[in-house]
C-alpha cells in the first residue's frame, strides 16, 4: 500500500471505462483492517487512506454508470473486477429491480386474444399503471444513490 502504487491505481480507474483489476477482492476490508491495526506500520497513513477513498469513490461512479443504462429489458448484469464490498452493495438492488422487472414484463399479465372468450365482456382497467422505468429511474436509482453516501 504505497502512495506510489495507489496513486498508479487512482489513474487507472479514472482512465479506463472499466474496473481495474490491480485490486485485490477484499481490497477495503484489508485497508481497514491495517489501518484499525497496524497503523504505525503505514507510512503517509494520511495520504494512503485518502487514496484508498478515492479509488472507491471512482469505482463507485463506475457502477452507477453501469446501472444507469439498466431497463426493463436487461435479463443480467456483468460488471467486472468488482470488489467484495462493491458486490454486497450493488447486489440487494440488482436483484430487486431485476424481478420487478420481471413482474412488471411477464406475459401472464398480458392477456392472449386467443385464449379471452368473446362472451365475457372486457373489464377495463384504466387505473394509472407506474412504468418500471419510471419506478427505477426516480424510486430506487436514487435510493441507491443515497445508501451509497451513506457508507
Amino acid at each position: 500500500m504505497s502512495v506510489e502504487k495507489l496513486s498508479q491505481v487512482l489513474e487507472t480507474e479514472r482512465d479506463s471505462q472499466e474496473m481495474s483489476d490491480q485490486l485485490p477482492f477484499h481490497y477495503v476490508e484489508i485497508s481497514r483492517l491495517l489501518f484499525d491495526h497496524a497503523r504505525d506500520n503505514i507510512p503517509n497513513l494520511y495520504m494512503v487512506r485518502s487514496l484508498i477513498e478515492d479509488i472507491r469513490n471512482v469505482r463507485f461512479h463506475k457502477v452507477e454508470t453501469d446501472l444507469e443504462g439498466f431497463n426493463g429489458r436487461t435479463i443480467a448484469v456483468k460488471i467486472k473486477n468488482l470488489s467484495a464490498m462493491e458486490v454486497n452493495i450493488v447486489r440487494p438492488f440488482i436483484g430487486k429491480a431485476l424481478q420487478a422487472f420481471y413482474k412488471h414484463d411477464s406475459p401472464e399479465l398480458i392477456p392472449d386474444p386467443e385464449r379471452v372468450s368473446d362472451r365475457r365482456p372486457q373489464v377495463v382497467n384504466n387505473a394509472p399503471r407506474v412504468s418500471i422505468i419510471y419506478t427505477w429511474k426516480y424510486f430506487l436509482y436514487p435510493l441507491f444513490k443515497f445508501c451509497l453516501c451513506l457508507r
